[in-house]
């Protein structure tokens, strides 16, 4: 179902502004050009919380929780194409006819670089944090074999969390899931981090709604702003990558002291260079 938007005067973070397939859409602030931000694993809407403060006096802020990464509501897997399908609504829904800006982090991004991909019409710019060209094989052969067991393995865990979840025990996929969390040293209320959140994994490693394949290659045709954390196991992006990204008219990238939540760990440093490139400063 579709509704009409309200004013934004009327937006609260209790009442969602519009609903665009079941899916919760919240707006803020009234300039000219609207930025979408989308977010990864196991956060919702609220993880640009401080990025909206920051950008809503210049730029329209538009935000949603993930299809099953909302708490309150049943598990809701949904397929690569399903998913790009919906950002697609959402950004018609919000800015017809006009292309918007991409705000990703985590899963936001690697679903966030196929919607760019397969509709780089309706997508001006990006804004990436932490996830670059992950399914690339130069990536993988940046991987030491420490780091691809690393990734193996909290990854798989938490695929296997989404299963037991599903087939056996809630309490228990919520269990695993938070435990992990908890090891990532992820800042998000443990309250609110559920098995359903993990479907992507399944999707990685089980083949789950025909996983990622003929997911495209990472290589945004616009202009890209890559912000990432120095202070992690491994990096999920390769050493080539990041250069070619810098050295691309329009784009930049910057690594901050933090972990994979940069946007928690220095909102500061990361909304002032958000800010700043958005405003054609680079």
């Amino acid at each position: 179902m579709l509704q009409r938007p309200l004013p934004c005067a009327e937006f609260t973070m209790t009442s969602p502004t519009l609903t665009v397939q079941d899916i919760d859409v919240f707006i803020e602030g009234d300039g000219p050009r609207t930025v979408v931000m989308i977010h990864g694993w196991p956060d919702t809407h609220r993880l640009w919380d401080g990025t909206v403060e920051a950008l809503k006096a210049r730029y329209r802020c538009v935000r949603f929780t993930l299809p099953g990464f909302d708490p309150s509501k049943p598990p809701r897997a949904t397929s690569l194409a399903d998913m790009t399908a919906l950002f697609g609504a959402i950004v018609q829904a919000v800015s017809p006819g006009q292309p918007v800006t991409l705000m990703l982090h985590d899963w936001g991004c690697i679903f966030g670089y196929e919607f760019a991909a397969r509709h780089p019409a309706q997508v001006q710019r990006i804004v990436a944090v932490d996830i670059g060209d992950h399914n690339s094989g130069t990536f993988a052969r940046s991987l030491t074999g420490k780091a691809k067991w690393q990734i193996f393995a909290y990854q798989c865990w938490l695929a296997l969390a989404w299963e037991l979840g599903r087939t056996f025990s809630g309490a228990l996929g919520d269990r695993m899931t938070r435990s992990m969390a908890r090891s990532m040293r992820c800042r998000t209320e443990p309250a609110s981090i559920r098995w359903t959140m993990n479907y992507p994994y399944a999707m990685l490693w089980f083949g789950l709604l025909s996983g990622f394949r003929g997911a495209a290659p990472i290589d945004p045709a616009c202009p890209l702003l890559y912000l990432y954390g120095e202070r992690k196991p491994f990096m999920f992006h390769s050493p080539q990558w990041l250069e070619r990204i810098a050295a691309r008219s329009g784009s930049a990238v910057k690594g901050f002291r933090t972990g994979h939540w940069v946007m928690v760990d220095q909102p500061e440093a990361f909304n002032r260079r958000v800010r700043t490139w958005l405003d054609g400063g680079g």
